[in-house]
């Protein structure tokens, strides 16, 4: 899994990339607070090496909690920047610090 972020000189945005390889999975999607955590605002899309691939714009000097959604399973980006106990999931969330 990966996280990549190019950030605009034009405005205050953040492009986000997110990657995960799931080559077995039918569906990957990120949700987080910048979506509502909404299963369906996110989807990434399949790419031929089998992984999932998607980009999202987020406010620069925010930080946003997230985690995939692989196949109606949680799972945690282990690069992200932190990590936060979300008492309603009752596990990590990832941390995402632009």
């Amino acid at each position: 899994m990966a996280i990549k972020k190019q950030f605009l000189k034009s405005k205050p945005v953040c492009k986000v990339t997110f990657t995960v390889p799931a080559e077995e999975a039918k569906s990957v999607a990120v949700v987080g607070s910048f979506n509502e955590w909404n299963e369906k605002a996110t989807p990434l899309k399949k790419l031929k090496n089998g992984s999932f691939k998607g980009t999202v714009d987020l406010d620069a000097g925010n930080s946003y909690e997230f985690r995939y959604l692989v196949d109606g399973e949680y799972v945690n980006e282990e690069e992200a920047d932190s990590f936060a106990w979300s008492d309603f999931a009752s596990a990590d969330n990832c941390v995402l610090s632009l």
